[in-house]
């Protein structure tokens, strides 16, 4: 089974991204070398749907790089929504600031750069979505700070949960602290989740 030319098909037949996303896709194509830490046009299409049939107006994002997904996401929100969106890596500030001061949907944005688990307890109020795509060492800890801060029925969306298939036989602190962050959702009666072979893996999870 060629998976590449599966993803190619999938994405061939998942709603386009708009013209200000692609000029942002290639915008991190020309200046960096890991597009592929992209969400990419499934996994967009997937956020824009859950945050438009779920109703969400306050939304979290836990590691931004140059602004794919919050610009997806800000897109789908109501006009009276708000995206707050983390990241500390400033190489990838400057792409997604310009994207998000030119967008019409800009202004839904805050971007909040430093480092998340000191950012975040900052950041006023409760969510009714979170996307969480940061640093893998820590998915543990922000499932742990986020959790509280979510509210009934809200959506967490976790990426690369199946890490390439490392999460099988984990041998690095990376697949390790996924495959520890999967275990403490199965086993949190506060929630229920569905674990999808999306691209690299995606949990989606709503806290009951």
């Amino acid at each position: 089974m060629d998976r590449k030319a599966l993803q190619s098909y999938a994405e061939d037949y998942t709603t386009d991204d708009s013209k200000m996303v692609k000029e942002l896709v290639a915008a991190s194509d020309e200046d960096l070398e890991h597009i592929d830490m992209l969400s990419g046009r499934v996994v967009g299409r997937l956020l824009s749907i859950l945050i438009k049939i779920s109703g969400a107006k306050r939304v979290l994002e836990i590691g931004t790089f140059t602004g794919y997904s919050a610009l997806t996401m800000a897109e789908a929100l109501p006009e009276d929504g708000a995206l707050f969106t983390c990241e500390y890596n400033e190489r990838y500030e400057n792409i997604a600031r310009t994207f998000f001061n030119n967008s019409e949907y800009g202004s839904k944005i805050t971007l909040v750069m430093g480092k998340a688990l000191e950012t975040i307890p900052k950041i006023p109020g409760t969510f009714d979505f979170v996307f969480l795509d940061a640093d893998k060492i820590n998915y543990p800890n922000y499932y742990k700070l986020i959790l509280p801060r979510l509210e009934q029925d809200g959506i967490l969306v976790v990426d690369n949960v199946l890490w390439g298939g490392e999460v099988l036989d984990p041998k690095t602190d990376k697949a390790e602290a996924i495959d520890q962050l999967s275990r403490m959702i199965r086993d949190d009666d506060l929630v229920e989740q569905v674990m999808l072979p999306v691209r690299d893996g995606v949990t989606i999870v709503r806290k009951k």
